[in-house]
């Protein structure tokens, strides 16, 4: 297929990459002209705008990072027009940003209107999983789009799960990572607490991570630098998934209790502490360096 691919982050780019490899035909496009020429590098085809990258396309996927840049892409904004405008009927939209699920309704319900379809597909995984196709998907649409997209979210993911209509991709997504972020925290204090006493933490992270404490920071994402050699806690917090990406997707999920009055006191309690990390300085600093926060120092 000929795919437009918008949004070359730490996620999108990778999943840019598995498309090319697994034979589709690409064009691309970021506003970073250094990601632009990351992959450019690699032999990802680059587009010389957004609206550059739809001609010809079949399906135009969008991987954007807050709801604003994913109404702006295609809806348009301060006076100028989206792409939505230039999308051949008939095309499918992809589009795995994680934003509110108004959002995806209101981009689905106009993208309808002119005949082009739209599922909200964002995914789970990190930053290793975008690089290795193994992301989980969750998805919003109706199931005849889902169909027409499986065969190329397959290329980018092991695991697609139809979650409902439009929007309620998002709405699990959010659920999932309000989650995450009260487990990370959690295992950071644990961790913490342990090392803070004199157990190796490495040792600690496999006693917990083999019993009842068990969880994915454990398994793949430990966030104590020299634990896990993969994770970002490694690499001085760098790439994965940012801590102010972390902190509007908890925002999101606070703003979806609010409307249907649901207590998440948890949830809650996770946003204000990413919020306080951010405020510290560390918000482009992988979500996981949240550790920074309860570690005993000296």
């Amino acid at each position: 297929m000929k795919i437009a691919f918008i949004g070359l982050g730490n996620m999108g780019g990778p999943m840019a990459m598995n498309l090319l490899r697994a034979g589709h035909t690409l064009s691309a496009f970021d506003l970073s002209k250094d990601a632009c020429a990351k992959f450019a590098a690699d032999g990802l085809p680059i587009a010389a705008s957004a609206a550059a990258t739809l001609d010809g396309a079949e399906i135009v996927i969008s991987m954007l990072p807050a709801s604003a840049h994913v109404e702006g892409l295609y809806l348009g904004s301060d006076g100028r027009p989206g792409i939505l405008e230039k999308i051949a009927p008939g095309t499918l939209v992809i589009d795995s940003s994680t934003i509110a699920a108004a959002t995806s309704r209101k981009v689905a319900e106009a993208a309808a209107k002119k005949g082009v379809a739209v599922i909200d597909a964002p995914v789970s995984g990190g930053t290793g999983g975008a690089i290795a196709g193994t992301l989980t998907f969750m998805v919003g649409g109706s199931e005849a789009d889902l169909e027409r997209a499986r065969p190329v979210l397959e290329k980018m993911g092991a695991n697609i799960f139809h979650a409902g209509a439009a929007g309620a991709g998002q709405t699990a997504k959010i659920c999932n990572n309000m989650l995450l972020g009260i487990l990370m925290i959690g295992t950071s204090e644990a961790i913490a607490l342990g090392v803070a006493n004199g157990l190796d933490p490495k040792v600690l992270s496999e006693i917990m991570r083999r019993s009842s404490g068990g969880n994915w920071a454990l398994e793949k994402y430990n966030p104590l630098p020299g634990v896990m050699e993969t994770a970002p806690a490694s690499k001085n917090y760098a790439g994965g998934f940012g801590t102010d990406l972390m902190l509007k997707d908890l925002g999101l999920a606070q703003e979806n209790a609010a409307a249907v009055r649901a207590a998440t006191p948890l949830g809650g309690l996770a946003r204000n502490l990413y919020a306080a990390h951010s405020l510290a300085g560390h918000g482009a600093l992988d979500f996981s360096s949240v550790i920074k926060m309860v570690q005993k120092q000296g």
